[in-house]
């Protein structure tokens, strides 16, 4: 979901990070950890018989939760700094190659022959729901160790936030945690899958945002408790739609666990039913308590775009009298789209709400801005699309914004 342009985006180049010490704070780059993935991507053009072939289309795709997010931000005026591995094998030189042609750093990006390059193969319905998948990511575990990430201590602890995605070992993920809060570098948990979800268990303390759907929460809240408490809300068993109310209510359960563990923002991923951005005390939703450092002079268009149609004042009446409170809770709504297909959305969402973030917006402008980066990518072949019209990406954040509601807000006693 996700694309826009105003005369389209292009990240401007930043000095050589051999350089690194003489770059200024508002020119630090946000770091991503993670997959670079080459997805094979199958859809039906009628519905699938087991046992035999079915007519349709196969696309290659340049993949990976990581890759995508960071491919976004770019395309929105962010030059993020990907620390990741790569085979010297097919996939691998079809992604370097992409990337060396957006004008993307690959100096955080491990190449080795012995690497294999993490593949995954995924089948479409006709709707373009993810039908079934087979991933081959074992290389990310193996290769994309502590040690290759502390090369780039530097960059971990000058950026204005890291984004990890859990195709990273739990080690990695301490390492790298740990790197973070050292300097005081805000961290952003992409859970990936609901599997892997679970290595949330030992970074919790460490996190400051977190962007599960549905599934991914209920299995991270289950991980971070010890026990199978809590299940996934079963919505397609009823031919009554929930209301955003009752839904938040049957999520807020899990909400909780993971506020309670120290994950100060969390935002739940709906599908076509919005997002839900939640917050155990009101000073998580200010941009200021997560980064010292300017906005960012690379993203000033984006900012003063979006800042001008979605006023960072919209949700003030709703707070506490003493600007407090136990639990807070906003839904923001999706946009319509024509859908092709639903891969990559999500990643485009976080890669939207990310760069508006170190541009300078809150965090409730940038999650506007990461649904409305989120509808291109349903309508487009790729993970993410090939542009975006700053002036649309405006548009659009400023309808999710103000058709945003308070779903939730308990003062403490």
């Amino acid at each position: 979901m996700e694309s826009r342009s105003m005369g389209f985006l292009r990240a401007p180049h930043f000095t050589s990070s051999s350089k690194r010490e003489q770059v200024s704070d508002d020119e630090a780059e946000p770091v991503v950890i993670g997959g670079m993935v080459l997805d094979i991507n199958a859809s039906s053009s009628m519905p699938a018989n087991p046992r035999t072939t079915t007519p349709g289309k196969v696309l290659y795709a340049l993949g990976g939760v990581a890759r995508n997010v960071a491919e976004c931000m770019s395309k929105l005026g962010t030059k993020p700094f990907m620390i990741s591995t790569l085979g010297l094998d097919m996939a691998g030189n079809l992604l370097l190659e992409h990337w060396r042609s957006a004008g993307l750093s690959m100096e955080g990006i491990q190449k080795h022959q012995d690497i294999e390059t993490a593949v995954v193969c995924n089948i479409f319905d006709g709707t373009g729901e993810l039908a079934a998948a087979v991933a081959c990511f074992e290389s990310l575990e193996k290769f994309l160790t502590p040690k290759w990430i502390e090369k780039f201590r530097t960059h971990i602890c000058s950026a204005p936030v890291l984004m990890l995605d859990a195709n990273l070992s739990p080690p990695a993920l301490v390492a790298s945690c740990r790197m973070a809060a050292e300097c005081k570098t805000p961290v952003w948990f992409e859970p990936v899958s609901v599997v892997k979800s679970k290595r949330i268990a030992s970074v919790a303390q460490y996190i400051s945002f977190a962007s599960p759907n549905e599934d991914e929460l209920v299995s991270m809240a289950n991980a971070l408790s010890c026990q199978d408490n809590f299940l996934p809300v079963k919505r397609d068993c009823s031919s009554t739609k929930l209301s955003t109310g009752l839904l938040f209510q049957m999520l807020k359960p899990a909400v909780w666990v993971l506020l309670e563990k120290g994950i100060r923002v969390v935002i739940v991923t709906l599908g076509s039913d919005g997002v839900f951005l939640c917050c155990k005390e009101m000073h998580g939703f200010k941009r200021r308590d997560f980064m010292g450092n300017k906005p960012h002079s690379f993203s000033a268009q984006l900012y003063s775009t979006v800042n001008s149609s979605c006023p960072p004042s919209r949700f003030v009446s709703s707070l506490p009298s003493d600007g407090s409170s136990l639990l807070f809770a906003v839904h923001f709504p999706a946009l319509p789209a024509s859908v092709v297909k639903l891969t990559g959305a999500g990643d485009c969402l976080v890669g939207g709400a990310l760069s508006s973030f170190c541009a300078g917006l809150d965090i409730m402008q940038s999650v506007a801005v990461g649904i409305a980066a989120a509808r291109a990518a349903v309508e487009a072949e790729t993970n993410v699309p090939a542009e975006y019209v700053l002036a649309k990406i405006a548009d659009d954040a400023r309808s999710v914004y103000f058709d945003a509601n308070v779903v939730f807000c308990e003062s403490k006693l």
